[in-house]
């Protein structure tokens, strides 16, 4: 009778046969249904249990002897092991660090796999702000282990200033540990990047000029140098020699004092051989072992080098992927894969925006001033717009969000109305997903839907019930419009200015124990 119950990812489906009961989402009767343990008529659960006693009543009827109809198990919210991953969802900023800096309080691991110091991540703790870029923001909760893993590009000096900055106001011994196989960003990368930046022109991408991109090219190219190299200093210092040749011969008028590095480089690596380890043996020993690991993405979906709008995009792949290949765990080890998204959105740099607004005056100004909107690492002003569902949708189906961390809603507060990017068309047609070509991207047309705004100050709200009625409905209709449950709700700046919704919120705790 009930074929099956729900699914790991994605848009939970209750799915009904044999008698012809349609199949219910876990968005009923403009709600959304809760994963809870106790039925009631407002949960999974509770609409299961309705069903089956319609079902047999239904036989009963019709006649013969009514056959058993597979329930619900009694245990529906459960807890497993399992790696959580916090990402985002857009073009990035969208506010990653401060779930994370929420979460990693309860989890003993958390760890970056992948970019460099071009990420950015602002935790404000009372009057502190705290400026994350190398370092996962959960180094500020002492019970925490940070990882730095093999898929990130690193930047010694960059790091180093960020743990002195740091260091005398958070314990840090023993708790940052760097992957012997994370490739290693140099000066020169990073003027390789600004004079590449430069010749591009009226064509220049937005880098953050950090080397990133230089740096995973030294790697694809198979001549960059790893962290772990340090440890075999004579055939360090002959790498580099190479490498730093291959760099002034491609690059006319770069100059390279490779002696200075070589000594800067000899002075430190004690101190970072300190810190590194085998990452890999490290995280599935932790995992092995019970220990509750945080991933904290960087970046975000849209900047992908493989799904981003390239060329507009970051040189590493800041989605689900990653994970895998840039901390050396298996799929089968992830859990909850949590989507960070502004109720609004932004971009920094070059590239296509569809649903974009001019920040000079009115509901753009509105966006980028009341939202602070300048980048973590460059200061530079963000780009602002409406939320976008197509780009939203796109994100959701490359990475399988079990849960949706809506940020910065507060910011929607004092505007008369407020719009939500539903649909594109393109020369009179319906595009359903986030076209490849730039040339298509760029001359989208934007369908809107217009909901009416609220006046009131949310920033003291801790429950859902808390929120005015508008900015329920707001929330709700995103959640409709995306299929996944929104768990988290940014109302304001500081870190405990979030509603948490709870476990029942999160598909990757509601899944069918039976089987």
């Amino acid at each position: 009778m009930l074929k099956n119950v729900g699914s790991r990812h994605g848009r939970s489906a209750l799915a009904c046969g044999a008698l012809g009961v349609g199949a219910m989402g876990l968005y009923v009767n403009n709600s959304y249904l809760k994963c809870e343990e106790k039925p009631s008529n407002q949960t999974v659960i509770g609409y299961l249990d309705a069903i089956a006693a319609r079902l047999t009543k239904l036989e009963e009827k019709i006649g013969g002897e009514p056959k058993p109809v597979l329930r619900p198990p009694k245990r529906f919210l459960t807890r497993r092991a399992g790696i959580d991953v916090v990402l985002g969802a857009q073009w990035g900023d969208e506010g990653k660090g401060k779930l994370v800096d929420i979460l990693s309080s309860e989890y003993d691991v958390c760890s970056r796999v992948a970019g460099g110091s071009n990420a950015g991540h602002t935790i404000v703790v009372g009057d502190k702000k705290y400026k994350f870029h190398l370092l996962p923001s959960g180094l500020l909760h002492q019970r925490a282990v940070c990882v730095i893993g093999n898929g990130v590009v690193v930047h010694l000096p960059s790091f180093i200033a960020e743990i002195d900055g740091i260091k005398d106001q958070v314990p840090i011994k023993d708790r940052i540990k760097l992957s012997d196989r994370a490739h290693i960003v140099f000066d020169f990368h990073q003027e390789v990047d600004g004079l590449m930046e430069s010749k591009r022109g009226r064509n220049k991408i937005g880098t953050t000029k950090k080397g990133i991109g230089p740096a995973y090219s030294s790697k694809i190219q198979r001549n960059g140098l790893r962290v772990g190299d340090l440890a075999d200093w004579e055939t360090f210092e002959k790498r580099f020699r190479a490498l730093a040749k291959h760099h002034t011969d491609s690059y006319e008028g770069l100059e390279i004092d490779v002696e200075a590095e070589l000594k800067y480089y000899k002075s430190i690596k004690d101190r970072v051989l300190g810190m590194t380890i085998d990452t890999i043996q490290f995280t599935n020993d932790a995992f092995n072992s019970g220990k509750k690991i945080l991933v904290e993405g960087a970046n975000a979906t849209m900047l992908d080098i493989d799904f981003g709008t390239y060329p507009y995009v970051t040189s590493s792949n800041p989605s689900i992927g990653s994970v895998l290949t840039g901390l050396g765990v298996s799929p089968n080890k992830l859990r909850g894969i949590y989507g960070t998204v502004k109720a609004y959105c932004t971009r920094v740099g070059e590239g296509p925006f569809p649903t974009e607004l001019p920040t000079a005056d009115g509901i753009g100004w509105h966006l980028s001033t009341v939202g602070a909107e300048f980048g973590t690492t460059t200061g530079r002003p963000r780009r602002c717009g409406w939320l976008d569902i197509n780009q939203m949708k796109f994100s959701t189906l490359i990475n399988g969000f079990t849960a949706l961390n809506l940020t910065k809603l507060d910011v929607l507060t004092g505007l008369d109305e407020i719009k939500i990017g539903k649909g594109y068309k393109y020369a009179g047609k319906e595009v359903s997903t986030m076209p490849s070509n730039l040339r298509i991207l760029q001359d989208i047309e934007v369908e809107y839907e217009v909901l009416p705004g609220w006046k009131e100050d949310i920033s003291g709200a801790r429950t859902f019930e808390d929120l005015p009625e508008n900015a329920k409905a707001y929330v709700l209709r995103v959640q409709e419009l995306l299929g996944v449950p929104i768990r988290w709700i940014g109302v304001g700046p500081n870190r405990l200015d979030v509603i948490d919704r709870g476990e029942g919120w999160d598909t990757a705790l509601c899944h069918d124990a039976g089987n």
